[in-house]
């Protein structure tokens, strides 16, 4: 992997002017002089997606690489409640069922959510904040494009590859199991490259990490001040500076963990190594739920007062409940080790501190309700979603509150219960936000409208799964069904059943989905308004929709199909629109 780096690296060097590329949108030069300009219309077809800097296009590889890997987690997860529907069954091995948990997990929070959250904040924050690209357009590229070997890496135990097997040491990798002892096979290289994959996704997040928090205070409008940044990109920049210190933790446990594992060092391979991994790896794990999380409540504080007809309630406080997460979030990490025998007195402060970040969590759910309350109200898509998206953060908040009480987590701990709260806010809020940009935005990255009944249809048929499935596992909680087994006791039979036709029912919601998404992208009715939502009426138009107007303004016609044409360094540029300007003569 370093010799192909290198490779890359060697040949960027030799490309001829590769320095004097400009991002800017509007026909800026480097250094400021008209020799150093160079004119060159983007490429076209594959190669114009493996060399583009342009905000907007990586924006989409992230969405379409994240999506790519939403699909294959779940079918993961769906195989393993196949295989749950019945406690004999034996559609699958055990030891295959725990190696889709182990990839399922991973590929879920690393490859679906860090770069889902990245799709939407490098589309839109430059076009919100009023910014010509990202401030690091080569280094958001270069952050990017780490990920897809990622993937292969993590990936690399289901491949045919020779004597290696998939990882089964579940995502949080606790030693000594993920450190190869004993006569288990997690010795497999298999292991090792799952680690590794892990790894260069941690360098891909905080690269892109450094670029969001550097773009946000260098790169905004000058009528973009503090005091009216979106709420959008408010959230991206705390996930940024969670990043920033949590995720270079996690790559230097995996290292020490690497170390351990193929150069006889003994970080976890000693008494109490076990409770220092634990230690390392949930002081980003905790972190790393709020990294998921705070983005998506952005996309739904600004996308929600949208479809109310009136602007966010108590604007400001949502603000410093996002700062307060921010930091709270550092101080939580050890309510995931209740039950190992750490101190009784560091074990409350920490439930003390857990118990109070929910307080900010629900100064959000309220200014959000309240921003609903007495307001004009449309169903739209976007809009269902953000309220399904409210109704299961509550159902996952409440739990967790549970959870954060020593004495109910001693019972309920490793037990589905904990599967519930947690899927609850990882696809009943997270994913559900992440669905409600992607419809809200829909006719600016792709100029077309999505069919609303395929869409309304995916919102009921994902909501209704999302309880059927989650409700279910919080019961099998309460009664001490254990999490991770491949089987289990038959007076659990009915509720894993349960919890099946419901997975089943998500993935037809996500079928739906796919089609509509696929479909409309195509074949879809092109937009040509730019306020597609009818936000104007309200005055609750942002920067994105102008900058959407303008392109609109300003497209080619030519025989009724728009097309872009490419100006300086890249970004494409729509010209002036020949037959508004004849008719304006």
């Amino acid at each position: 992997m370093g010799v192909f780096l290198i490779a890359v690296a060697a040949w960027l060097a030799r490309v001829e002017d590769w320095r004097s590329y400009t991002p800017l949108a509007g026909g800026g030069t480097v250094g400021g002089t008209a020799e150093q300009y160079v004119s060159e219309e983007k490429p076209s077809g594959v190669i114009r997606w493996l060399t583009t800097v342009d905000h907007k296009d990586i924006g989409i590889l992230y969405g379409a690489y994240a999506l790519v890997a939403f699909a294959v987690g779940g079918l993961m997860v769906v195989v393993m409640r196949i295989e749950l529907a019945d406690p004999a069954s034996t559609v699958i091995s055990n030891t295959f069922y725990n190696s889709l948990l182990t990839s399922h997990g991973i590929t879920m929070l690393f490859l679906f959510g860090t770069p889902i959250i990245a799709a939407f904040s490098n589309y839109f924050i430059p076009l919100l904040i009023g910014a010509d690209d990202m401030a690091f357009p080569r280094i958001n590229a270069i952050a990017f494009w780490l990920l897809p070997p990622a993937a292969l890496l993590i990936w690399a135990g289901f491949f045919p590859i020779p004597d290696v097997i998939p990882a089964q040491t579940a995502w949080t990798m606790y030693t000594p199991l993920s450190a190869g002892a004993g006569s288990g096979n997690q010795m497999n290289a298999g292991v090792d490259l799952m680690l590794l994959g892990l790894h260069l996704s941690g360098v891909s997040a905080t690269m892109g990490s450094i670029n969001f928090i550097a773009t946000i205070f260098t790169e905004r409008d000058e009528k973009v001040s503090w005091a009216n940044l979106d709420i959008f990109s408010w959230t991206v920049l705390t996930q940024s500076g969670l990043i920033l210190f949590a995720f270079p933790l996690l790559g230097s446990a995996i290292l020490m963990l690497l170390l351990d594992r193929n150069f006889g060092t003994m970080f976890f391979s000693v008494d109490g190594g076990a409770i220092l991994w634990q230690h390392l790896f949930w002081f980003f794990g905790h972190p790393e739920v709020y990294i998921l999380v705070l983005p998506p409540m952005g996309i739904v504080s600004l996308v929600l007062p949208r479809f109310a007809g009136r602007r966010l309630f108590g604007f400001k406080f949502v603000v410093y409940s996002t700062l307060a997460i921010g930091v709270l979030s550092f101080g939580v990490w050890a309510h995931h080790m209740f039950a190992t025998g750490i101190d009784p007195r560091l074990r409350a402060s920490f439930m003390a501190v857990s118990l109070a970040i929910a307080i900010p969590s629900a100064v959000k759910t309220f200014n959000w309700i309240t921003t609903m309350w007495n307001g004009k109200i449309r169903l739209t898509t976007p809009m269902l979603f953000c309220i399904g998206f409210v109704s299961n953060f509550i159902l996952g908040g409440v739990t967790g509150v549970f959870l954060a009480s020593i004495p109910v987590d001693l019972i309920l701990h490793d037990t589905y219960y904990v599967v519930g709260h947690f899927h609850y806010i990882v696809m009943g809020a997270i994913a559900f936000a992440g669905f409600a940009g992607i419809y809200y935005w829909f006719p600016i990255y792709t100029g077309r409208m999505y069919q609303v009944t395929l869409g309304k249809w995916h919102f009921w048929l994902s909501m209704i799964g999302t309880n059927v499935t989650f409700f279910a596992m919080i019961l099998l909680g309460y009664g001490g069904m254990p999490r991770r087994y491949a089987t289990y006791l038959p007076q659990f039979a009915t509720l894993h059943q349960i919890a099946t036709v419901g997975a089943l029912i998500l993935l037809a919601g996500q079928i739906i989905f796919v089609w509509n998404f696929v479909q409309s992208w195509l074949e879809g009715r092109k937009v040509e308004d730019g306020d597609p939502w009818g936000l104007a009426e309200e005055n609750l138009v942002t920067a994105e929709w102008t900058w959407f107007e303008r392109k609109l303004q300003t497209a080619v016609t030519d025989g009724g199909e728009e097309e872009e044409l490419a100006t300086d360094g890249g970004n494409p540029v729509a010209d002036a629109d020949a037959e508004s300007a004849a008719d304006d003569e």
